[in-house]
This record gives structure tokens, sequence and C-alpha cells, in this order.
């Protein structure tokens, strides 16, 4: 009797250091092929074939909204947190922003919780990750909190 106990206590853990590990390294070991190529169906029509972003992406539109934009090291995705890119990806960017507490920002960021699973949106962020020059990475990496 106490066998079987242990067997499901046993399994029940390991998922969960699964998941957990998941989680601490959100960026590492993700898909980068598949991370590019949902980009590049996805992403890429706003933020860039190259990761480049919109033109004069830091001027407002019309509607208030920001253009999309770039990935790229020239860009300011790296000086955020995964935990916020990630956020911003699923829920948009007016979601995400909210969720902070930030309100009045308007966002032109649509949110991508019904058309990617999680891994997916995982595997889009390491893919942009792994195009950084190492010095961006690190500063990137030094954004997150340790889990």
């Amino acid at each position: 009797m106490i066998a079987p106990r242990i067997l499901t206590i046993a399994l029940s853990l390991t998922l969960a250091m699964a998941h957990q590990s998941r989680a601490s390294h959100e960026l590492e070991g993700g898909d980068i092929a598949l991370g590019a190529a949902i980009y590049a169906g996805h992403c890429a029509s706003c933020h860039g074939a190259d990761l480049e972003g919109q033109p004069d992406w830091r001027s407002r539109n019309a509607d208030g909204t920001l253009p999309a934009p770039p990935h790229d090291a020239t860009g300011h995705t790296w000086h955020h947190d995964n935990a916020l890119l990630f956020e911003y990806t699923r829920m948009g960017g007016a979601g995400a922003l909210a969720r902070r507490g930030v309100t009045g920002f308007n966002s032109a960021m649509p949110a991508f919780a019904e058309i990617l699973s999680d891994d997916q949106i995982w595997d889009v962020l390491a893919y942009i990750r792994s195009t950084w020059p190492d010095r961006i990475k690190a500063a990137q990496a030094a954004r997150n909190q340790q889990h």
C-alpha cells in the first residue's frame, strides 16, 4: 500500500520540478528554430523580419500608440525582465501593464494567449534572445529575479 503512494508522491515531485525548471530558466533551452518560425508567422509583420521594428518606433502614432519596437539589440526589449516580456506577449500590452499597475498607456500590442501556447511564447522569446550579443544577453539576464 505504501509503495503506490510513494510512487505517486515521487511522480508529483518530478513533474513539479520539471515545471519549476522551465520557470527558473525561461529562455534557456527553448526551441530556437520553432521560435523563429512562430516569430515569422505571428510577429514579423509588425516587428520586422529581421527584428528591426517599425520606423520611428519611439514616436507616437495618431492614435497614441507607439509603433512596434525592434527586438534586436538596438531596441528596448532586452531592458525588460523575462516575466514582463512573457506577460506582454501573452496578455497584450494593456493587460500586462495593468497587471503591474500601469494605466493610461495606449499599447497596440495584441494578446497572443488565444493564439500561442505558453511554451510557444517562451520559444519566441528564446529566439529573440538568441540574436543578441553576449553583453546584451548578460544585461537582460541581470534584470530577472532569482528563482
